[in-house]
Parts: structure tokens; sequence; C-alpha cells
């Protein structure tokens, strides 16, 4: 069952299981206001038990750089706005990815990985990403970092 982020009100709807679930429900409220603020869009989740798809589809793009991830996957999400396809993943350790692949330029295509506050840098980043600390009133201080998509998806 779908579920569209509200970023008043902040919930763990479906985060519940995350150690550091009310940290994790700020970061994917962060993300639904700018989908909201930039492009007037509901930022919609879906578990990610009725997701695979969007879960097989991160993890192709995750091999360029040999990068699995143990932690459990709880929510996801797909959506395209503009020329911008974007699919999210967000874990129980309070990891959150995004794949943002424009459709029309190969040269503005990523992969962002998001660390909920109070979260540890995950075994399969550490040492390989340097990661940018930011702000935000929803989600406390977040840690980012990402790489750039180099193959075709």
């Amino acid at each position: 069952m779908s579920y569209i982020v509200d970023f008043k009100q902040v919930s763990t709807v479906g985060l519940e299981s995350s150690p550091v679930a009310e940290a994790l429900a700020g970061l994917r409220a962060n993300e639904a206001r700018y989908f909201m603020n930039k492009y007037k869009h509901e930022f919609t989740v879906v578990p990610a038990s009725e997701s695979q798809e969007n879960l097989d589809y991160v993890n192709r793009v995750l091999q360029e750089r040999d990068i699995n991830f143990a932690a459990k996957p709880l929510e996801t999400s797909q959506f395209q706005v503009e020329n911008i396809k974007f699919t999210y993943v967000f874990y129980e350790d309070g990891l959150g990815i995004n794949v943002m692949y424009t459709v029309d330029d190969p040269k503005k295509r990523a992969v962002g990985f998001k660390l909920s506050e109070g979260m540890e840098v995950p075994a399969e980043l550490e040492g390989k990403f340097k990661f940018a600390r930011q702000k935000s009133k929803l989600a406390g201080t977040i840690r980012g970092s990402f790489f750039v998509i180099k193959g075709e998806y």
C-alpha cells in the first residue's frame, strides 16, 4: 500500500523497525518537501516488499561500484518529474539512496547517499566516499555523498 509522505506532520509510518526511525522519517519528509517545493510533486513511497522492481533497478546501478547493502530495505519510490527519473530506497539502518537519472542527458545521472542522524556510515561505503553535512529542520544533520553514473540503465 502506498503512502504519501507528509512533511508538515512527520510520521514514522513504514519505518518503525528502524533504530533511527524518527531521523529516517525526517530524512524522508525532507525529500518530500523538496519535491513539493521544486516540482509540486507528492512524494509517495511503497513498502519494499511490494516494489521488487525498484530494488532490482537500484541494485543494478549500485553494481557499478560493487556496492551491496546488507541493511533491510523498508520503502521505495519511483517517479519522473520533467526529464528526470528518480528512484529512492530507504533502509532500516537509516540510509536513504536516490538514483537521479535524466532520460535525455547522460551527463546528469548520479546516485546519492544520505545518512540519517544517529547512524554510522555503512561498512559498504566506509572509506570509499566523503560525506558532507547538511542541516535540516525536519531531519537534523544529514550526511550525504554521491557518485556519477557511467552506464546506461
